[in-house]
């Protein structure tokens, strides 16, 4: 599905990313831990192909679909449209009806015309999930999506990205909160100064906090 070999990558003079392989299987969800500047955030934007790779491989033969960290919702639009924007220019196709649908299957079809400014951190992440999924992708990558939120929204979240999966798509979900990535994860992959340093499935470990903690 997704495989990376070697791959590496430098931003003026500090290498960000050293060599990195990684494989990532049909319908799991792999959480991508490290601390702040590990290089979480650039390997999600290198498989997206919003960034270009300084050397290595990478063979991706699926669809993939990114969510932001601050969601990326245009303010002048209502949830409604920034939903069905991006897939309206790609496909050239008017996707209301299953955006509508998809709003209603993630509890936000009330807000469907209310405006970025109007909704919660959490409904604008469930909008900012709900734009992701309308362009079907295989693989969905996920940018810190627990950012500024408080515990139950966290949770919220987690039920979320669950029932995503149910939907059989494939997630990479990079945090610096190892308490969500362990409550969501199949698998977690840990990254410190561009190096992976642990790639473990977590029904092999007793604590994983505990055991990740150590690596820090």
């Amino acid at each position: 599905m997704l495989k990376i070999k070697g791959l590496s990558k430098t931003f003026c003079g500090i290498k960000v990313l050293d060599r990195i392989n990684l494989d990532i299987e049909k319908a799991s969800i792999v959480g991508l831990a490290g601390s702040s500047g590990s290089g979480k955030s650039t390997l999600l934007r290198l498989i997206q192909r919003l960034e270009i790779p300084d050397s290595g491989s990478m063979e991706c033969d699926v669809r993939t679909g990114f969510m932001f960290q601050d969601f990326q919702l245009f303010p002048h639009m209502t949830i409604l449209k920034n939903i069905t924007y991006a897939p309206k220019i790609h496909k050239n196709k008017d996707h209301s009806a299953k955006a509508s649908n998809l709003l209603k299957t993630l509890g936000i079809a009330s807000k469907s015309h209310s405006y970025p400014s109007q909704l919660s951190g959490g409904q604008k992440q469930r909008a900012a999930l709900a734009r992701s999924l309308l362009m079907e992708p295989d693989i969905l990558l996920c940018d810190e999506p627990t950012s500024g939120l408080d515990v139950a929204t966290i949770l919220d979240v987690v039920a979320l990205l669950k029932s995503v999966r149910n939907m059989g798509v494939t997630m990479l979900i990079a945090s610096h909160d190892l308490d969500f990535l362990t409550k969501i994860s199949d698998r977690i992959v840990l990254l410190k100064k561009g190096e992976v340093i642990v790639d473990v499935a977590l029904e092999s470990i007793k604590d994983p906090i505990d055991y990740l903690k150590a690596f820090y």
